[in-house]
This record gives C-alpha cells, structure tokens and sequence, in this order.
C-alpha cells in the first residue's frame, strides 16, 4: 500500500490509504448505480411486447442535446420505453457519432429502455454507417422508389443490419408531408396486399404504413383511412408504425394504436414547443444572451408535451 504523502495548497496533509478508501467506496456505489441504469437497446423488443400489450412507444425526434434531456426526462418520469430518432438532415447538421455519443451518455443515467433510431434513412450507405457507429434500430426509406426497387434496398439495408441485431423499419407508400428534403407529390395509402408481399420478401422487423397522415403540421383536419390500417393489421404480423403524427388528435392517435400501430413517430411539434419556449423567453427578456438560458426553458417545454403524447400511446408504465 502507498504511505507517501500529499499536500494540498491548503498546507494539509493526506496519508494515500484515505485517497484510496474514498475512490474505492465511489468507485463501488457507481458499480450499484450502474447496474439500475441502462445501455441503448433495440427497438425489436421493445415493438414487440407494444404489440402484445396493445400500446404503442413513442418515438421522438431529438435535434440537440438539450431535446435528448428532454425525451429521457419524460420517459424516467413516467416509466416509459422510448425511441430517440434522427434524420438526415439531423445527423448532416450533428452527426452520427454526436448523437451517438449523446445518447448514450445520456440513456446511461435512466433507468428505462432507450433505443437510438435512424429515421428515414435515404441511403442504403447512410443505414449501413448507422448501424456502425451504433444506432440500434434503422429505417430505410424506399418509399419513393418502384415497389421493386424499395423491396431491393430494404433487403439489402436487413442483410447487413440483422446479423448485428439490429431491427429494420422500412415505409411502404407515401406518408404526405415534407420530412427532411423528401417530399411526396401525392398521397399514395399502403396497399394491404403490397404490404404482405413487402414483408414477406424483406424481412423487416416494422413497417410504416401510410393511411392519410403527412409530415409536418396539418393546414386542415387530417382524413384518416383507419380502415384501411385494421385491412393491413389482418394480413401483416409485424409491428406498424405510424408517421406524421404531429398534430393529430389524441382519439386519432389512441385510435390507431388499438388498430395495430405500435410506434408513433412524433418531429415536427417538438421542435415547435422548444422554438416557441425560446421564442416567449427572448419577448420577455429580448437581452438575454446565454444558450443555457434557452435550453432552461425549452427542456420543460419538450418534456411536458413528450409526457402528453405518451400517455396517449398508453406506454407510460411500460417500462
């Protein structure tokens, strides 16, 4: 055991055996700590137990670190699993391994299980460098190609993904809306034939399904066809997934998850509540300088409204 001595520039004076019984005792009530929080899991599971309890997770897209806190914030409280999405134009902005990085260290202190998603993925390199860098749950976004050609690089994205676990979503139709630079001419609703013969041939782990919703806020009342989604529940047995919620009603919502969607994805309302927080702090305080100022009033913001889109979902108390 060391027995020299260390001076601070207080003058005292510490025997080393102490020094070591302090960080020997941190160093054990991390271990404890540690073995309460969780790692970044895949969504397979977490989609699944959605399926067979008959709710659906909450998939948020996040665009800083501040929106990360947010997100894990809600899910902790309310004891919920969670999905952490990003776009490309996200990741061009932040990224792969930055969100990586902050999500990680982030999920590391709740306790409930988190998954880390690519979100219409627009390239089968974009969803194989994901997978590397160590997202755990990738979606490839065909949607915009032939019924062949999305079939193809799906297949291609699953070949590569699921030896390493993790789960592809892919998107069959075209959800309306703009998401990122992709922006659909017409809204094209799934076919619930195409969509078996799509998952059968591909292999997917989830599918996204487009009944009527569109990406970013809706200008009037959304239409949606629910039938049309309790058609495509009979012939596929994965779990669907639900874009372009941003702005539906709750009974929207709460309607679909009790005809099969099991993840509801949730971008464009986030960033609304963070801006809008922002943008009543600079109003009342227009001299106000400090980022941290603004994030202290758009994490609240955030998390508020990702709590009220959860218990929607019905996955609070999930965890």
């Amino acid at each position: 055991m060391c027995r020299w001595k260390v001076s601070s520039c207080m003058g005292n004076v510490y025997d080393c055996r102490g020094i070591y019984s302090i960080i020997d005792n941190r160093i054990s009530k991390f271990t404890e700590k540690e073995e309460t929080n969780m790692s970044l899991v895949t969504s397979r599971e977490m989609l699944l137990d959605a399926q067979r309890g008959g709710y659906a997770v909450g998939a948020f897209n996040v665009e800083n670190m501040e929106m990360v806190k947010a997100v894990l914030a809600a899910a902790e409280e309310l004891r919920a699993p969670v999905m952490l999405q990003t776009t490309p134009s996200t990741i061009k902005y932040g990224t792969l391994e930055t969100y990586v990085g902050i999500v990680r260290a982030e999920a590391a202190k709740v306790s409930v299980p988190v998954a880390l998603h690519l979100d219409h993925g627009s390239s089968f390199d974009l969803a194989v460098r994901a997978v590397k860098e160590g997202y755990t749950s990738i979606m490839i976004d065909g949607s915009c190609l032939s019924f062949e050609d999305n079939i193809d690089v799906t297949r291609r994205v699953v070949a590569v993904a699921e030896p390493n676990n993790i789960p592809v979503e892919a998107e069959l139709g075209k959800v309306g809306g703009k998401e990122d630079d992709l922006e659909a001419e017409a809204d094209t609703n799934t076919d619930p034939a195409q969509a078996a013969e799509f998952v059968e041939r591909t292999g997917v782990a989830s599918l996204a399904v487009a009944i009527g919703t569109a990406h970013g806020f809706y200008v009037g009342t959304p239409v949606l066809d629910k039938e049309r989604l309790s058609e495509i529940r009979k012939v596929v047995d994965i779990p669907l997934v639900l874009h372009g919620a941003s702005g539906l009603s709750e009974e929207d919502v709460s309607d679909c998850v009790k005809r099969g969607i099991c993840k509801v994805n949730f971008a464009t309302e986030l960033r609304a509540a963070y801006t809008d927080a922002v943008k009543a702090l600079l109003k009342e305080k227009p001299e106000t300088f400090d980022p941290k100022a603004f994030g202290k009033v758009g994490i609240p913001a955030v998390k508020e409204l990702v709590m009220g889109r959860m218990k929607v979902c019905g996955c609070d108390g999930k965890a």
